[in-house]
This record gives C-alpha cells, structure tokens and sequence, in this order.
C-alpha cells in the first residue's frame, strides 16, 4: 500500500509503482514485506534495502537462489528500479513506462531517495527534493460514527 494511501487515503497515479516496488524488492530477497523486520536495525523490508543500498552492501539482500541464475549486475539493477518505484512521494517515483524502458536498459537510473515508510536515520544521500520524514511523532485522526435506527 503506497504511503499517500496508507496516511492520507489518496489513491494516484504512481500508486500501482510503489506496488510493483514492493514486488520486484520481495522477489529479489526471497522476503515478504509483511512480516519481515531486520532484528539489528528494526527496519521493514523496503528500509533494509535501503540500508543495504546507503552502505553500498546491495549483494546482501539478494536471496541465495538467485545468486547462479542471473548476472549480479542485473539484479543490482533491479533493486535499484525497485527503490525508485518505493520512493516516499508519488512525483518522485517513475511512471511505468519509463519503469520498462529502466528494466531494458535504455534509460538511466537516477539516485533513489529514501523509501516510503522508512523508519531509520536519514542518510547523506538525500535530495533537497525528497521528504524529510524526521518527525518524531505522528498523528493517528479518528472519527466514530454510531448508527441509530429511528
């Protein structure tokens, strides 16, 4: 679920990317996004592949069966075309379009910028562009509505 849906209740454009991003970064890692917690650094599945990014430790998160089936560089590439579709704000994720002509190689990859629903450390690596997701709280905005039969 894209995070302009999952906080604000917007549906976009770029809401079918950041899905299709979730898809490519579990494939890869051979991990669900549900469920999955890295136990060092408390991190959901999109954050760890970030942290590994940020480190420039990528081979990481690539799951052991897929190791002899493609050419690493690939796969590198496709992590990176995976962070791309996760990114926090819908206007910095590419459209699918330009997602397929990345998958060919006939497009260059721009940096990635933080992930939506990234919990760790802002890194260095950040745009001016990007979100800067630091606040320390959120809040949750809830309404009750009881019926009543007349």
């Amino acid at each position: 679920m894209p995070p302009e849906y999952a906080v604000h209740g917007f549906f976009s454009v770029k809401s079918d990317v950041f899905s299709f991003g979730v898809i490519v970064l579990e494939i890869i890692s051979g991990r669900k996004i549900r469920g999955f917690c890295d136990p060092y650094h408390n991190l959901n599945l999109l954050g760890h592949a970030w942290r590994l990014w940020t480190e420039k430790r990528s081979m990481e998160f690539i799951d052991d069966l897929l190791d002899n089936s493609a050419r690493l560089s690939e796969i590198i590439r496709y992590i990176h075309i995976g962070l791309l579709c996760v990114q926090q704000r819908p206007e910095d994720r590419p459209n699918m379009s330009s997602v397929i002509l990345m998958l060919n190689g006939e497009k260059l990859l721009p940096e990635p910028s933080q992930p939506g629903f990234y919990t760790g450390k802002v890194h260095s690596t950040m745009t001016e562009s990007s979100p800067r997701n630091t606040d320390a709280y959120s809040f949750n905005e809830i309404s009750n509505s009881l019926l009543e039969a007349r």
